[in-house]
């Protein structure tokens, strides 16, 4: 079983709301190509707040996602985009339902 995973809250400044969103999607196409990178979620909690939840092989695999490109990307627009800084979280999985 996958038990370690992200997750991820993130505050867009309201004017911003659009852009964080974009990136966000964009996103996905990294996440894709992490090969340690079991599942990966973004999404939209309300008008400015944002989340990804994702999971990992190991704690290797959670290690090299936080030292990733989507990872240098959120901290890159946190001062000009984002309300505070992203707030992200090592969570372990105690149950899935898996396809």
């Amino acid at each position: 079983m996958i038990n370690t995973g992200l997750l991820a809250r993130i505050e867009a400044k309201p004017e911003h709301a659009a852009q964080v969103q974009e990136l966000l999607e964009s996103a996905l196409e990294l996440a894709r190509q992490e090969s340690q990178t079991v599942t990966w979620y973004s999404f939209r909690l309300g008008p400015t707040s944002f989340g990804v939840f994702d999971t990992f092989k190991d704690e290797a695999g959670r290690e090299a996602h936080l030292n990733g490109k989507i990872a240098a990307a959120l901290m890159e627009i946190a001062p000009t985009l984002l309300a505070g800084a992203p707030d992200i979280r090592k969570i372990d999985v105690l149950a899935a339902k898996l396809p």
